[in-house]
């Protein structure tokens, strides 16, 4: 797999002081990048869709913790513990329907619990990131491998790199699809309102020399039904713990026409996306 090629897009940068963002509320039109030094930074930047997709949002939330941490704590090394809990307080309701936003800050959590240092929370965070980028390249893998090669997919929305620490979750299986001459049609849906498909997956995909349709949201039952696609790949938001899946408007009529027209359906996301407490 040629990870130089397909997966070179970053949207967050750990700067040691600062978390680095890439605005996506100005792609495709421009590349601006915006520098959190603040948990509250952090958390208005989930909140207003600078940084979006739910992998990415629970990394952006590790890093905010951090950020806060190192702001709430005075040269003398005393923290400021009610002021740390309302910053987690901010981050957590910054984006409450991503669940890996709640597991991430679960897990720097437990940190603080034990009295961790700024420089372990911020090896943590880093821990996070590194490990959601090696699963979404090990997804990518074992999806592309249930493909047949020449098939046609469709995705919704953005899961690529724009959404994780890299690579992506549903992008990362087309991408890995695509390398490994499997795929041979890709079309992505515009994904109303927000135009997340238009102004950011097809984006990535532009970047990554892939060629791609993009398709009106309407146009995808007419795909299905005339062969040109046979696998409709997906994200996710959140799973529950019987499998039932949240993800972006628009999802569950694909769902629908993808069995009525006998389409294969894949939903693509780490384990911290399944929320075991449903």
């Amino acid at each position: 797999m040629d990870y130089d090629r397909y997966d070179r897009i970053r949207a967050l940068q750990w700067q040691g002081t600062a978390l680095r963002l890439l605005d996506q509320r100005r792609l495709p039109m421009e590349e601006v990048f915006i520098d959190c030094h603040s948990a509250a930074a952090v958390a208005a930047a989930i909140a207003n869709l600078s940084v979006r997709g739910a992998p990415a949002i629970g990394i952006a939330a590790a890093y905010g913790v951090v950020l806060a941490a190192r702001q709430r704590t005075s040269a003398d090394g005393c923290i400021d513990r009610a002021g740390l809990a309302a910053d987690l307080r901010e981050l957590a309701a910054s984006r409450p329907t991503a669940v890996n936003l709640c597991w991430a800050l679960k897990r720097m959590q437990r940190l603080l619990d034990a009295g961790a240092s700024v420089a372990a929370l911020a090896a943590e965070a880093v821990a996070i990131e590194r490990e959601d980028l090696a699963a979404n390249r090990h997804m990518g893998s074992l999806g592309a491998a249930l493909i047949a090669p020449g098939s046609g997919v469709l995705t919704h929305c953005n899961t690529g790199s724009l959404a994780t620490a890299g690579f992506g979750t549903a992008l990362g299986v087309i991408r890995a699809g695509v390398a490994s001459g499997r795929i041979a049609r890709v079309f992505n849906t515009e994904t109303r309102p927000w135009l997340q498909g238009t102004r950011l997956t097809a984006w990535e995909l532009l970047k990554d020399g892939i060629d791609a349709k993009l398709i009106v949201d309407s146009a995808a039952a007419h795909l299905m039904r005339t062969g040109a696609v046979q696998w409709v790949i997906v994200g996710a938001d959140r799973i529950a713990a019987n499998g039932d899946t949240a993800n972006k408007i628009g999802t569950y009529q694909l769902a629908i026409c993808a069995r009525h027209h006998g389409v294969k359906f894949m939903v693509v996301a780490p384990a911290s996306t399944v929320d075991r407490q449903t």
